[in-house]
């Protein structure tokens, strides 16, 4: 191997370090291109890996090639003091580094911390660059949810170093699964991580490698943001000496995390991180991730990433469930309602493909799981008056339900006083007619016996049949149209024949 074509080796083999290794491939297979013996050479490295670290990537020992100075192991470096502290134990590697849990050795007053050194042989000046980057974005951050930055400085042997506070925790996706949150409770813990994103974003830092495994979140549920090592600094006039070079083949990023421009290569902004805010929150309730990989080449990324369309989380969890035997459907029926409208919503529309068409800001994020946690509407639904009538009703059962209540009281008391006084009414109208009827049959009668009135006879004699024979006539004559009248006055008629 010619020095040249080993110095090219060993760089790239570095620099692969610097990536998740599940993501690596990807990285390499655009690294390299069309130099396949090249691709092989560092694949053929990256084949003696050690396992991976719970959340930091552990990388290979570097082999031992006739020109590089030997790397010390982790075991070498317990006990070596290193400025005022003295490592303890290995506890994590990354890309660029590894992290030791650390002590304060000068009597001064006892802390345990967490310290990350530049590996030796990995210490080629981009590296470097990108550590010190790193490390100056920390001392920008002070914020409870951030990882907090304590001290900093160069080994003897010119390696930089600094030093955070120790924290133990597990992945967020992990402390979720483990302590079973309720989807609320997942929500609420979401929105610190918003927060301490948020902050970020006001200091112009956009993280660009936003995933489970660098949010951890502590025994007492304190929540820690972790690895600045890829962010970008919007404004590099505040740290001009930490801007990394731009380079077209360098992607640094974790696709499953990855916006559709941070895929293409595009200007990142902090609606990259809402992406990816957007992808942890799907994973947080659903249980998995919104894409599948078939494989790792660039093109087939960007096509999933910046093509397929994600499904719904409630159809998610209710595919991911029915998975699970031994989980009820009831189960799956009661989650899918919690996700179905506004979860939905709110997660898609942070995943959208267009920049321009998500949240604004993590800010407003936060705010709208905030809106959908108290019940109210949330601006990634359409703000229709059923939507924010259905949203006041559940916000506010009680008060409808009492209001509901008294409603129905109301109209059960102007329904029964309407129905009374029809009834009354109505007898009152029967009385009536039967006054009209006597009235009727009273001045019937007199008018029929007028016959008698010796002004009306005029001396004739007039018998009872006669008059009654003229009543019959008249009351045929006259109470056609009254058939009660007329049955009443034939009744009674037919009584006196």
């Amino acid at each position: 191997m010619t020095p040249e074509r080993y110095q090219q080796v060993k760089q790239t083999y570095l620099e692969a370090m610097d990536c998740d290794p599940a993501e690596r491939s990807v990285w390499l297979a655009q690294r390299c291109g069309t130099d396949e013996v090249l691709r092989l050479e560092v694949e053929a490295l990256l084949n003696e890996s050690a396992e991976t670290a719970p959340f930091l990537e552990t990388p290979p020992p570097l082999p031992d090639f006739p020109m590089l100075p030997r790397r010390p192991t982790a075991d070498e470096r317990i006990g070596q003091r290193i400025g005022p502290y003295k490592i303890l134990r290995e506890i994590g590697q990354g890309g660029m580094g590894a992290v030791y849990l650390a002590e304060r050795a000068d009597e001064q007053f006892r802390k345990r911390v967490a310290l990350k050194l530049v590996k030796r042989g990995m210490d080629t000046e981009e590296i470097l660059s990108r550590f010190r980057h790193e490390r100056q974005i920390l001392a920008s951050l002070d914020h409870p949810n951030i990882a907090r930055l304590i001290d900093g400085g160069t080994t003897e042997d010119g390696l930089p170093y600094f030093v955070m506070e120790h924290i133990e925790g597990q992945p967020i996706d992990l402390y979720c699964s483990s302590h079973k949150l309720s989807t609320d409770e997942r929500l609420k813990l979401f929105r610190v991580v918003c927060g301490a994103v948020h902050y970020a974003h006001q200091n112009l830092v956009v993280h660009r490698d936003l995933k489970p495994s660098n949010i951890l979140v502590t025994t007492d549920g304190t929540v820690k943001l972790l690895d600045f090592g890829i962010a970008k600094i919007l404004n590099p006039d505040l740290f001009p000496e930490t801007v990394l070079p731009t380079r077209t083949w360098e992607r640094p990023m974790t696709p499953a995390y990855a916006s559709p421009e941070q895929v293409r290569g595009h200007a990142i902004t902090t609606a990259s991180d809402v992406y990816a805010l957007g992808v942890i929150l799907y994973e947080l309730l659903t249980g998995q991730r919104p894409y599948l990989f078939k494989g790792y080449a660039p093109h087939e990324i960007a096509k999933v990433v910046c093509e397929t369309e994600p499904d719904k989380p409630s159809t998610a969890v209710v595919r991911v469930i029915s998975l699970e035997t031994t989980t009820p459907n009831a189960e799956a029926g009661k989650l899918r309602k919690q996700l179905k409208g506004d979860l939905d919503n709110i997660v898609l529309m942070a995943m959208r493909k267009e920049p321009l068409r998500r949240y604004a800001s993590v800010e407003q994020f936060s705010e709208d799981i905030r809106r959908h946690l108290d019940g109210l509407p949330v601006i990634a639904r359409e703000d229709t008056f059923r939507y924010r009538t259905g949203k006041f009703i559940a916000r506010n059962r009680l008060a409808v339900a009492g209001a509901t209540i008294f409603v129905l009281l109301l109209a059960g008391f102007l329904v029964t006083t309407l129905v009374q006084a029809g009834r009354i009414r109505r007898e009152r109208d029967a009385a009536q007619i039967e006054r009209d009827k006597a009235e009727q049959v009273s001045r019937f009668l007199g008018d029929l016996f007028k016959v008698n009135d010796p002004s009306e006879t005029r001396g004739n004699t007039v018998t009872a049949r006669e008059i009654l024979d003229r009543g019959a006539d008249k009351i045929r004559s006259e109470l056609k149209d009254q058939p009660e009248t007329k049955a009443t006055l034939m009744e009674t008629i037919g009584r006196v024949y």
